[in-house]
């Protein structure tokens, strides 16, 4: 089993997963969006000031309505749009969870090829997407002032690296801690040292609270909706890779069987 295998392999379940992550974005996430983009286009309406102006503003509304029309229309972003960025999400995070399932093979103890790609895939989902996820949980469109967009994102990201490289120096430490003493004190340490990497940084990076007056519940329901779609692919880039794994490993391991039983007779 090489590293296309692995890649190939992750790329089908990445794919699958994206399908996965549009249906429960679509299904739970959007009406939650609308929520959101109607209390924002509520906001930003001019009140009225009790005066008739149904006639004087009936050529301007009507020119405003074709200057300014949006590029993409509200159907297609919750549709074709949706669906193009769960699928690319998708396949760029299967792909690479393929390939850190075939870095891991033989890396970890005994583990069979199934169970190190079991436990490379659940740690991607924590690192990358779930831990920092708590720290700055996705916030409705309505949230957060465009000036500081770029701060935000960047600061999103900062976390996330930190915490894929905690990630990677607690895999490292449980290595060395079960060849120094045993398998189990081996992985506690390891956790504990990603558990401290993830909270230091925690405290360390900048809060972001530009939530306002915006409804908790509608912010609530969505931030629920995002972890769930986040969680759908992660889960079916996890099981689909596994079992892929899993059946061109019981595959090669026949063939192997085979050859040697032809070979001593």
């Amino acid at each position: 089993m090489g590293a296309r295998t692995f890649l190939v392999h992750g790329l089908v379940a990445g794919l699958l997963a994206g399908i996965a992550a549009f249906v429960v974005a679509y299904t739970v996430g959007e009406p939650q969006i609308d929520k959101a983009i109607a209390l924002e286009e509520a906001a930003s309406a001019p009140a009225s000031d009790g005066h008739d102006h149904t006639h004087a503003d009936s050529d301007e509304s009507a020119g405003h309505s074709h200057g300014d029309e949006a590029a993409v229309s509200r159907t297609a972003q919750s549709t074709v749009g949706l669906a193009t960025g769960t699928l690319a999400v998708g396949v760029v995070l299967g792909g690479f969870t393929g390939l850190l399932a075939a870095l891991g093979l033989g890396r970890l103890g005994s583990l069979r090829p199934a169970a190190s790609t079991a436990l490379l895939a659940a740690i991607g989902a924590v690192s990358f997407s779930i831990v920092p996820f708590l720290k700055y949980p996705a916030t409705p469109p309505a949230v957060g002032s465009g000036e500081t967009i770029d701060s935000r994102t960047a600061v999103y990201f900062g976390f996330v690296a930190v915490s894929v490289a905690g990630a990677v120096a607690a895999i490292a430490l449980a290595r060395w801690g079960a060849r120094r003493w045993s398998g189990v004190p081996g992985v506690l340490a390891g956790l504990g040292a990603y558990a401290l990497v993830v909270v230091v940084a925690a405290v360390a990076f900048p809060k972001i609270d530009e939530l306002g007056d915006f409804p908790a519940g509608i912010l609530w329901d969505f931030r629920v909706s995002s972890l769930l779609t986040l969680l759908a692919m992660w889960a079916v880039i996890g099981a689909v890779l596994v079992a892929l794994v899993d059946r061109t490993w019981r595959r090669h391991s026949d063939v192997r069987a085979r050859r040697e039983l032809a070979a001593s007779l």
